[in-house]
């Protein structure tokens, strides 16, 4: 959780990760190509109600260097989807806070109107609450398209308040809760950096869920995801083309290989589209921006693509 090394880890090997086509040893370094474009995510904008400490997005109430997406621009790449025959199933909509984006219930509401099933994460904070109105008439009309993911790092107040801040907890608590009783669909996302096991923190979920009265199986891979840490400073391997048969790891399971994400840099004139949802400020992750001009193959020459992707074997999508 801290920005430093803790013991056991190591300071990445500057020489790691600087060629998009050769790793430090010389080998060819594996790349993922895009299979289908199953799922597009939009990064609403940076700026979010809570400073957390190890954000990989770097998020805050002052960051904006990724603004704010509005609603005309989200509706071109739907558009796109539609024009281009893309069978693009499910769009997801991170942030940042989404729900500090003023457009984002005219979002919501072109999404759905679609039939797109629709992710939003959020801290189910006062963001959200503030569009609890607008959020409860979507959940009527789309209720069955519309998933909402809550943030709760862990499942004590303690160790979620480390990473999220004082007085972040009773909020999140009681934005679940209203999202429950209102017959949203929600799912969890967690992070494994506490030291214990995926079954202990799965146990934990299981007594907070049974305490708060919340309906959710805490053992439910895909209603409780848990995340892998995220630290570009620590050592880890480079994936190689040989790597996928000594790992038995298929490139195609791979986030990018089904997914694309776009976002607005501060003073652009549009938003740009990269590979996933980790890699938002690496220019060289840059892919165009249209859908059409991202339909190239990613070279995983990024910490993030080896210790999350495929040595974790996560996805933003659950």
């Amino acid at each position: 959780m801290e920005n430093a090394a803790q013991p056991g880890q190591y300071f990445l090997d500057p020489r790691k990760f600087r060629d998009p086509e050769t790793t430090a040893s010389g080998e060819a370094r594996a790349h993922v190509a895009l299979r289908r474009l199953e799922t597009l995510w939009f990064c609403t904008g940076t700026l979010c109600n809570l400073a957390c400490r190890n954000c990989y997005i770097e998020s805050s109430p002052r960051n904006d260097s990724l603004v704010y997406l509005s609603a005309a621009e989200v509706t071109a790449y739907l558009d796109e989807i539609e024009q281009e025959g893309l069978g693009t199933r499910s769009i997801g909509f991170t942030g940042g806070e989404p729900f500090m984006n003023p457009d984002m219930l005219a979002i919501l509401e072109e999404t759905l109107a679609r039939g797109f099933e629709t992710l939003v994460l959020t801290n189910a904070m006062k963001p959200m609450m503030k569009m609890a109105d607008g959020l409860l008439a979507l959940q009527q009309r789309y209720g069955h398209l519309l998933t909402v993911r809550v943030s709760i790092d862990h499942y004590s107040r303690a160790v979620h308040e480390e990473e999220r801040g004082p007085k972040s907890w009773a909020p999140t608590v009681e934005g679940l809760h209203w999202l429950s009783s209102n017959g949203f669909t929600v799912d969890i996302a967690g992070r494994l950096f506490s030291g214990e096991t995926e079954q202990q923190m799965r146990d934990g979920y299981a007594r907070l869920f049974r305490r708060e009265g919340i309906d959710l199986d805490a053992h439910d891979r895909a209603r409780v995801v848990l995340f892998p840490e995220m630290d570009e400073r620590i050592d880890v391997p480079e994936i190689t083309e040989a790597c996928w048969g000594k790992l038995n790891v298929s490139p195609d399971d791979q986030m990018c290989a089904s997914s694309r994400m776009v976002l607005k840099r501060k003073g652009a004139e549009r938003p740009v589209v990269v590979p996933c949802t980790l890699l938002p400020y690496d220019p060289q992750f840059e892919m165009g921006h249209t859908l059409r001009e991202s339909f190239a193959s990613v070279s995983l020459n990024h910490p993030h693509c080896a210790k999350f992707c495929v040595l974790g074997g996560a996805s933003c999508g659950g």
